[in-house]
């Protein structure tokens, strides 16, 4: 007994950094998912989701911590007998162990508030946000200054313990392995690493997708750690997630049958082989000039926040507007970010598992925007935005595709409000009106997009503008009505100026607020405003379902422009009151396409799931069209073909 202590002792002894850090760091992930989990506790249903969730919590943290000790610990045993040499690679490996460590604590330690915010444990907006390190920061410190000074703490309390416990620990501990046992231990540890880090003997190695288990995603991701699915997600964005990897695939010819199908035109009205949704659209308003085009996008303005929707009674202002325009009652954004908002409204492109298309390397030239398409008509294009431009990758996107100039921070002169996000939205819309009399004195038709921010974390706004909602100042609701107040103060404006009899205008919800549903995809928190109005513009209450990429045709036929244009949404003053319209929401990897009350929701590798909506409730149905099963699933593999194949803009005459 004695000696088999002694040899284990002997085999083990160049491991023993190693072996330490693997049982601490298994106890803090499963502490750390077990805070989460009683945090949570009401979105976990049955003691059986309780037991699955430290199930595959414990496989996903083995599988991590296999990818970061199995190839320093065959290393270990393999020079273990090499003075100098191992010696250094002690102190090697004490670097390593401390700083991975620590980096899995920080993550831990910032989960909590991104699921506040996200409702998911950190993914690749974490990564995002930090590219951007001003708004962040700012935001940081004016709106969460206890979450970053416990975020601090915590990760600094872990370098020190971290730094004292793994110095302690040497794989130079005596006695070492004899020479002819290290190759054989190295190719033991490794097969043990290789079979962990897969954590399946399937033909994919264990990922995001395997443990989900439920139809809430905030549950399916408490199965990871936050640094394995920070790293899972900025993996996928090297490559770029394909919906041909995630969904069910289809030919190339069925998907455009499908397409064709759901935009309601005959094949022989698309007018290009190589572009395969190119096609004609005739205006059903024309004028004697075309009208200019102004789109305000509103931050983060859900459905829910909006009196005239039902929601709460935080927009007087936009809801004294409701009666003098076309208000659409029933439309949903095709995201959660502000650029997936800005894709759908100025590109018309449908949404995909990836990134938007503002922030992807293929769409940064040659991409269609109805700016593009009005710059050839002859309209003078602008982007105007009280913070700066590069934010999300705007402005490179923008510049590329066919905005002749941007106004952004920097271009504002003494504005009466400066916060993390920028100037003020009333500093954003006085400087956008003078802006626009300026252009219609030039005779030339303008189209302009109007991007607000006030609304956006930590709310931020001047005082004494508005009657607060409730204490503190500095929330979401207080926000809200300061931006409802800012829109209000906009059109006073406008009314006054020559420029409103020619011009059309589009007030619309980038995306809700963030969501902590529970569903896959969360389909009341996808419900927007969204409202025409202008000079001729007739009022309407649009009950259709509407979706996003809907708005830029039907805006083409209000501003009286024919064109020809690769976007497959709905020119609704073409299609009658009773058009069955039909919605598509992209939630992480998810994504739904709800035609009427009949839902299909994709998910990553598994088969369509088909629900009705009922109330605000997905009920699981089989009694869904397949049709419509076919077209939820050809859409998002014709977003991912279309971008990867450079074939979404107009046909290039230069």
């Amino acid at each position: 007994m004695i000696e088999s202590k002694k040899l284990l002792v002997r085999l083990l002894s160049p491991l023993k950094p190693y072996l330490f850090y693997l049982a601490l760091t298994l106890f803090c992930l499963t502490v750390s998912r077990l805070f989460l989990m009683v945090w949570k506790f009401d979105r976990i249903d049955t003691i059986d989701d309780w037991v699955t969730l430290l199930g595959f919590g414990l496989r996903i943290d083995l599988a991590s911590i296999s990818y970061i000790i199995g190839i320093p610990a065959v290393i270990s045993l393999l020079i273990s007998g090499i003075p100098y040499l191992n010696r250094v690679w002690n102190i090697l490996t004490r670097i390593w162990l401390t700083s991975t460590f620590v980096l899995l604590i920080f993550m831990e330690a910032s989960t909590p508030a991104f699921i506040e915010e996200y409702s998911l444990r950190p993914n690749r907006l974490f990564v995002e946000y930090l590219l951007y390190p001003k708004e962040v920061f700012s935001m940081l410190i004016e709106g969460h200054k206890l979450t970053l000074l416990m975020t601090s703490l915590i990760t600094t309390i872990t370098i020190i313990l971290a730094y004292q416990f793994f110095r302690k620990q040497s794989i130079l501990s005596r006695p070492q392995p004899k020479w002819f046992e290290r190759p054989v231990l190295a190719v033991i540890i490794f097969t043990l690493a290789f079979l962990g880090a897969r954590s399946s003997l399937q033909h994919r190695a264990i990922n995001p997708s395997y443990t989900a288990f439920t139809n809430d995603p905030l549950v399916n991701s408490l199965t990871l750690n936050s640094t394995y699915s920070l790293l899972y997600a900025v993996s996928q964005m090297s490559g770029e997630v394909s919906s041909f990897e995630l969904y069910p695939n289809m030919k190339q010819d069925d998907v455009i049958t499908q397409i064709h199908k759901a935009i309601g035109l005959e094949k022989n009205q698309f007018t290009s082989s190589e572009f395969p949704t190119l096609h004609k659209q005739v205006a059903t308003r024309h004028f004697d000039r075309p009208k200019n085009l102004v789109i305000i996008l509103e931050e983060s303005l859900g459905a829910q926040f909006v009196g005239s929707l039902g929601g709460l009674p935080l927009t007087p202002e936009y809801d004294k507007l409701v009666p003098e325009g076309w208000s659409f009652n029933n439309l949903y954004a095709t995201g959660t970010r502000s650029v997936r908002g800005i894709e759908a409204v100025i590109t018309g492109f449908v949404p995909t598992p990836a990134r938007s298309t503002v922030k992807l390397p293929n769409s940064q030239t040659n991409f269609f925007t109805i700016a593009k398409l009005l710059g050839r008509q002859g309209y003078d294009t602008n982007f105007i935005y009280g913070g700066g431009a590069h934010f999300d990758n705007m402005k490179s996107f923008f510049l590329g595709n066919g905005f002749d100039s941007i106004i952004e921070e920097k271009d504002f002169v003494n504005p009466e409000f400066l916060g993390s996000w920028g100037v003020s939205d009333e500093d954003l819309f006085s400087k956008a009106n003078q802006d626009f009399v300026t252009k219609s004195k030039s005779g030339k038709p303008f189209f302009s997009l109007v991007f607000s921010s006030s609304n956006h974390d930590p709310y931020e706004f001047p005082d004494n503008k508005i009657e607060l909602y409730n204490t503190p100042k500095n929330t979401r609701e207080n926000a809200v009505k300061y931006a409802d107040h800012a829109i209000g103060h906009f059109f006073k404006l406008a009314k006054k100026e020559k420029y409103w009899k020619d011009t059309v205008f589009l007030v619309v919800a980038d995306h809700d607020a963030r969501t902590t549903r529970s569903d896959l995809v969360p389909i009341p928190s996808f419900h927007i405003p969204a409202l025409i109005l202008g000079e001729g513009i007739a009022p309407k209450q649009d009950s259709r379902i509407t979706s996003q990429i809907d708005l830029a045709p039907t805006l083409l036929s209000l501003i009286g422009v024919d064109s020809t244009h690769p976007m497959i949404g709905q020119d609704m003053t073409n299609v009658s009151d009773d058009y069955i319209g039909r919605a598509i929401m992209q939630f992480n990897d998810n994504q739904a396409y709800m035609k009427g009350n009949q839902v299909v929701i994709l998910q990553p590798q598994k088969s369509p799931k088909t629900f009705l909506y009922d109330n605000s409730t997905l009920l699981p149905s089989d009694k869904v069209d397949p049709d419509i099963i076919k077209q939820a699933i050809a859409h998002p593999l014709l977003g991912t073909w279309l971008y990867n194949e450079k074939k979404y803009d107009l046909i290039r005459t230069e």
